[in-house]
């Protein structure tokens, strides 16, 4: 009879050094298998040192940013290297920011979730149409919109979680119902709605950058401190290194996955608020062209800060390091279709980093 694993206490084990060492990803956003336990390459140790293999691992991307905008810099010197332009490239990605901090909430507990841009797009819509079609106060709309990115997270935790789907095939679906039900509700049409109060709430000017922003920022450190501080945190890595163990260990694994759903999608309610409160309205049928920058962001975020893991420093990074890509080569005459080339190829480099990053930490 096979010996059964006696289970320890949930912090304990959570806080083990052996378990921080398996939680790196594998193409598929899901952690490697433990069962091979990973170890320094010869290799590296012999030709690099291990200062130089932190610093490049960590802080590489880093590198290539502050390369990028010396080039930029020296190329354009006035009309990219001034407060307007580093403002437009800070102040613009707020959305973003929400949506990939969504998108990494799930897949640190080795969950997919492709629904955030059309729950973002449900809930700007909903603003729209309730407080500025049918006049209802912006605060009620809002929190009518709330509750819609609420329901749809507790769907897909039900649907994933309770009945044993894949995450994929339901999020997708769910993706294309609220597409379907935000075409109905807005009648494929631009949604507008006049709100100051929302406005200043999302874009009052601080410090030369909008409130939304900083927003952002303080979710970004909310949630490292959530991974990095708390037992709730741990408790998300273990499980998406390893549901059953962390089961074993005595962590409530489906309410964690639950709350990883819900708070997922209230981070992409608050980016569709936030939409419509930058904007002044809503075009639904450009939501979905969010998800693709949200998952190039979350995914590239692992290259950088904590090399191999899903983290929000890293992930902010990312963004604004694509984000300053895009908006130098469009300075320097590329047009639109230029966008779609940086997000797309830049999902194909993170994915490809976070594979080079796990062959130099393992076993060749």
């Amino acid at each position: 009879m096979p010996e059964i694993p006696t289970p320890t206490s949930s912090h304990s084990r959570v806080t083990s050094t052996d378990d921080s060492s398996h939680r790196t990803i594998t193409d598929s956003g899901q952690p490697a298998d433990p069962a091979t336990p990973p170890t320094r390459t010869t290799l590296r140790s012999r030709f690099e040192p291990g200062w130089l293999h932190v610093l490049t691992s960590r802080y590489g991307l880093i590198g290539v940013w502050a390369v990028m905008v010396l080039v930029y810099a020296i190329l354009m010197p006035t009309s990219f290297w001034n407060v307007g332009a580093l403002s437009s490239i800070f102040g613009s990605q707020s959305v973003l920011v929400f949506l990939a901090l969504s998108a990494m909430t799930t897949l640190i507990v080795g969950e997919f979730d492709l629904s955030i841009a059309s729950v973002m797009g449900m809930t700007a819509t909903t603003v729209a149409v309730l407080g500025g079609v049918h006049g209802w106060p912006i605060g009620a709309a809002v929190a009518a919109a709330v509750v819609v990115a609420l329901v749809a997270g507790l769907a897909n935790a039900f649907f994933v979680v309770f009945m044993d789907l894949s995450s994929l095939v339901v999020t997708l679906g769910m993706a294309t119902l609220l597409t379907g039900l935000t075409q109905m509700i807005s009648g494929s049409n631009i949604v507008s709605v006049n709100s100051r109060g929302l406005a200043a709430l999302v874009g009052h000017d601080v410090l030369g950058l909008p409130l939304s922003f900083y927003y952002g920022l303080a979710l970004a450190v909310l949630i490292a401190y959530v991974l990095g501080w708390t037992p709730l945190g741990r408790g998300m890595l273990f499980i998406g290194s390893n549901p059953e163990v962390a089961r074993l260990a005595g962590i409530r694994v489906n309410r964690v996955r639950v709350g990883a759903y819900l708070a997922g999608a209230l981070m992409s309610g608050l980016s569709g608020i936030i939409l419509v409160g930058s904007v002044g309205g809503v075009d639904p049928s450009t939501t979905m062209t969010f998800l693709l920058p949200a998952l190039a962001a979350v995914f590239l975020g692992t290259a950088v800060v904590q090399p191999g893991r899903f983290n929000p420093i890293g992930t902010m990074i990312a963004i604004y390091f694509l984000t300053t890509g895009i908006f130098g080569l469009q300075l320097l005459g590329f047009s639109g279709w230029i966008q779609n080339v940086f997000y797309g190829g830049g999902l194909v480099v993170a994915v490809a980093l976070a594979k080079i990053i796990r062959s130099r930490t393992t076993t060749a």
